[in-house]
Order: C-alpha cells, then sequence, then structure tokens
C-alpha cells in the first residue's frame, strides 16, 4: 500500500461521466497530467497498449479514449463534450495514433504515451489502478511515483546535484531525484510551496526547463501523513473505548488523512449525496444514448411497482429501480459518482437512498449512511482492489455491496458490530465475481450484478441486524478477496476475452455496436 486512501479520493467519488472509472476517469487524470507536462501545447501524441493488458480490447468501447484525449484538452471528469471527444481532439489539432504491441507492461491498465510539439518531446507511463485512481509510474525514462495528490514540479537541469542542495534547503515536501534521459528534479508539495520554488529556482542557468503538474484528486497529501487506524482489528481497538458508530469513525478516519475538518467532511459527503439524488432524478425522466445496449428500463419497471404488479417489497424495489435509473444515467453519458467504481456506481446510492426514501430518514441520515460505506470501501482499497482488471467484478459490485450493507445498518441505527458483519456477509456472498461486459458497454451484465450487489447488501444488513454470526471476521475476508482476484483468469477480468462477452449474442450486438459506430461521421485515429 502506497498510500493511506481518502474515501473522496479512492472510495466516493469522482463526479465523472463515462462508462467506467478506471477507463474513463482514470485516463483522463492521466492525460492532464500529460497536458501539464506538455505546458499544454500537445501536436501529436503515440499511445501504446500492451496486447496482453486489458486496454487493448476495451480502450474505445470502455471509454479510455474518451477519457484520455479529455485529460489532454484539459477537461475536467464531468465535462459536458466527453461525449464528442473525437470532434473536440481533431478540432484542437492534435494527431493521435494507437498502437497494441509487447511494451512489458506489469499492469493490464498500463498507457504508454509518446507527447511531442514543435519544441520537445517527452513520454508517460502510467496506470489506472482502479475506481479513477492513477499512478504515473515513469516520466521520460526515470521511475517515479505520481498519484496526483500534489502539486509536483519537474525541474530540468545540467546540474542536479547541486539543484538538490538548493532544493534541500528550502524544506519543501519530499524531494527526489531522478535520472533518465533527460536529467531532472522532482518535487512534491502544496501549492503555495510549489509557487515558493519556482520563484527560488527559475532564475538559476542551471535550469533548463521547469514544468508544473496540478494534483488531480480532491484530498491532497502531505508529508508524514497518518491516520487512526488501517484494518478493522485496528478500527476496534481505536473504539475500544470511545464507543463510536461506522460512520462517526469515518469522519474521524477522513479529518486526519485529509487534514480537513469534521465538518468539512460531512458537508462534502452531503454534496456527493446531492450529486447521485439528482443522477436519480434525471434517470427517472428517462434517458437515451445511440452506442449502448439498454435502453431506459427502469420507466417500466416504476410502471410496473405503480400498478402493483411486482412482488411486494417498498425497500428492495425502491433499490432496484434507483439502482437501475443510476446506471441508465452513466450509459448515456450524464454525471455519475463513481462508487466504488462507474461500473458498480448504481447499487450503493440505489441501496442507500432507495431505503432512506422508504423509511422516511432525511438527508443527513443518508450522509451518515455513505460517510460509513465509504469506510469499508478504505479497507477493501487499501488490502484488496476495485478494479475489474485485476479482481473482477467482485472488486467492484461486490465491494459496493459490502459497502451498501454496512449503511443500510447506519440507517437502522444498528451497532458497530453489526455494520461490520453486513459488509462481511455481503463481500463473502461476491468472493469469485468475474467481469465480462458484453460489447465492452458496461451495460450488461453489470445492471443485473449492481441489482444483485443492492439485494446482498439489504439482505445481509438484516441479517447481521438480526446477529447472524458472520463467522469469517471483515479482515479476513478483504484478504480473501485479494488472493480469489490474483487467481481469476485474465480473460475473465475485465478483457472482453471471456464469460457472456464472448458468448454468440454477444458479439452480434457487438458487431452491431461497432458498424453503428463506423457509420457515423465522427473522425477515425489510425490504430495499429
Amino acid at each position: 500500500m502506497k498510500l493511506f486512501p481518502s474515501i473522496f479520493n479512492d472510495v466516493i467519488g469522482p463526479v465523472m461521466r463515462g462508462p467506467s472509472s478506471s477507463h474513463c476517469a482514470a485516463a483522463l487524470r492521466i492525460g492532464r497530467i500529460c497536458r501539464n507536462i506538455m505546458k499544454d501545447t500537445i501536436e501529436n501524441v503515440y499511445i501504446e497498449f500492451d496486447p496482453n493488458g486489458s486496454l487493448a480490447t476495451t480502450h474505445s468501447g470502455q471509454g479510455s479514449d474518451m477519457g484520455l484525449f479529455g485529460g489532454l484538452l484539459g477537461w475536467s471528469a464531468d465535462d459536458e463534450r466527453l461525449k464528442d471527444y473525437k470532434e473536440h481532439i481533431e478540432a484542437a489539432g492534435i494527431n493521435i495514433k494507437i498502437d497494441i504491441h509487447p511494451i512489458g507492461a506489469t499492469h493490464p491498465n498500463t498507457y504508454k504515451i509518446t507527447l511531442k510539439n514543435k519544441t520537445e518531446t517527452h513520454q508517460v507511463i502510467g496506470i489506472s489502478t482502479g475506481g479513477g485512481m492513477i499512478e504515473i509510474i515513469e516520466i521520460d525514462d526515470a521511475a517515479v511515483s505520481l498519484m496526483g495528490d500534489y502539486y509536483t514540479t519537474l525541474l530540468y537541469t545540467n546540474s542536479p546535484d547541486e539543484l538538490l542542495d538548493t532544493i534541500t534547503n528550502l524544506n519543501l515536501g519530499e524531494t527526489s531525484i531522478h535520472r533518465g534521459s533527460t536529467p531532472y528534479i522532482l518535487v512534491n508539495s502544496n501549492i503555495e510551496n510549489q509557487k515558493k520554488l519556482i520563484l527560488k529556482t527559475e532564475t538559476k542557468k542551471t535550469i533548463t526547463d521547469i514544468k508544473t503538474i496540478d494534483a488531480v484528486l480532491p484530498i491532497k497529501s502531505r508529508k508524514n501523513v497518518t491516520v487512526p487506524f488501517i484494518t478493522i482489528n485496528k478500527l476496534l481497538k481505536y473504539n475500544k473505548d470511545k464507543n463510536k458508530n461506522l460512520w462517526e469513525l469515518a469522519v474521524e478516519y477522513e479529518s486526519i488523512r485529509g487534514n480537513i475538518s469534521p465538518d468539512e467532511v460531512i458537508k462534502k459527503m452531503g454534496d456527493i449525496v446531492d450529486v447521485m439524488q439528482n443522477s436519480i432524478n434525471l434517470g427517472l425522466k428517462g434517458t437515451s444514448y445511440k452506442d449502448r445496449i439498454l435502453g431506459s428500463q427502469s420507466l417500466s419497471f416504476k410502471k410496473n411497482m405503480d400498478k402493483k404488479n411486482l412482488v411486494p417489497g417498498d425497500v428492495l424495489n425502491n433499490a432496484i429501480l434507483f439502482t437501475s435509473s443510476m446506471m441508465e444515467v452513466k450509459s448515456s453519458m450524464g454525471v455519475i459518482v463513481a462508487a466504488p467504481t462507474a461500473g458498480s456506481c448504481g447499487a450503493i446510492p440505489g441501496t442507500l437512498i432507495g431505503t432512506a426514501l422508504t423509511l422516511g430518514l432525511p438527508k443527513e441520515k443518508t450522509t451518515q449512511a455513505m460517510l460509513a460505506a465509504g469506510l469499508i470501501g478504505v479497507f477493501i482499497t487499501a488490502h484488496a482492489t476495485f478494479s475489474a482488471e485485476v479482481g473482477g467484478c467482485m472488486g467492484e459490485c461486490g465491494s459496493a455491496s459490502g459497502m451498501a450493507a454496512a449503511g443500510v445498518v447506519v440507517l437502522k441505527n444498528g451497532t458497530l458490530n453489526q455494520a461490520l458483519a453486513a459488509a462481511s456477509i455481503a463481500l463473502q456472498s461476491s468472493l469469485g465475481l468475474i467481469c465480462d461486459t458484453v460489447a465492452d458497454r458496461v451495460e450488461a451484465p453489470c445492471l443485473n450484478r449492481n441489482v444483485m450487489a443492492a439485494a446482498t447488501a439489504i439482505s445481509s444488513a438484516n441479517m447481521a441486524l438480526s446477529d447472524y454470526d458472520q463467522v469469517i471476521p471483515l479482515d479476513e475476508v478483504i484478504e480473501t478477496m485479494k488472493k480469489v482476484g490474483d487467481a481469476i483468469p485474465h480473460t475473465l477480468r475485465c478483457t472482453g476475452l471471456g464469460g457472456l462477452a464472448i458468448t454468440k449474442t454477444a458479439k452480434e450486438i457487438e458487431a452491431r455496436l461497432n458498424k453503428n459506430k463506423q457509420n457515423t461521421t465522427t473522425p477515425s485515429f489510425k490504430n495499429c
């Protein structure tokens, strides 16, 4: 684990458009860093994907191209222009070439990007690690580790040792030196120290260039970050004499991790709940989008609910309705919240907002439940993964189910131990869940699995509220998730090479959608 996760960086967020946070939001963040390195002037981009990774087969259908190009244009992850990214990248005069060949990538979501303009060339290698999170692992042949939570400065110099002494004496954040094809010193700091660093170094004759990279995550990092706990066992020990609820512990964790006040933590989550509620409301009005498999099915579900044609169960049916609505907004390029990913964005808001509505609970209670869900997600991302490319859909819909289960217990004023047990039971129920998206559209079977995650969450919460024995503690279940994910075959981890994705019907759907895309007037890109 390289960093202590943040609820708002790693778990509940980003606010975005597109089918996949691992592909769209993460790629966009990588693209924005590339744009910073090129000082906003890009003419040619050469993108390389490894054939053994997931991006070779999914970069177009799951939105990696859309996200990356949007980032190269400097957009945010919820920019309304993203659906028309091809026209905008062409209008900007940026030439794109995509090549699929062996690049020695060890991570399935590896982007190797070479950028050029009239005066300079730079190369960036980045990976998407799940839920919109990234790591830049190489810049100009030098190994680095940038997650986007610092304001980063690259000082290109012909005298690195002398410059390093100067920077060290300024006492600015974490400082490290890298020697690649072009030597530079990389400095991570907050924005104030970045300005001070540039002021103190820009006139030095040994400096050949300065690059400033903006932080792309909402919660920034700092030296010597600490958190009160990072496992369930440590949480229980920490809470032994405090007797706090799971949501209160979430506020305490995020306040310490993010160096923000408890009130700010609660407000941030309340704002996210508002975005989720708005997305659900928009979905219930009906959605449309050409490049998708499923239509607006939630309208039919609501109609049959209102006519009493469905098996009764207000909580479950509201959760199904809201989960479906959120997934349809995602598939129509509307604004959603990755929770914990875009592919699993329906289950948590569908379950918690749907349950709260049925019980007549205020937004304040929903916000508390969402915080509790976020803290469960912290433990999952710290010790397992949200990335379907790494752990299958178990890491996405499975994680969402466990998180939502804990949130439902909070809605019902259950105990801390009951919330933890609910998460454990739900996660146990999704071990080994594969990712096999049909036609790379993150719709089928993703909608079904989001609904399944919601149903499992509600059932697990009721079991925990009835003091069912979880048997296996949550820490051990999360550890098992990691081991099971590692054992899932490559073909069943979001590559489109196995499961339902290669059925006869799925291939017919894929061919039809691809033919429709080819018949549009959008510009084409070289793809070797």
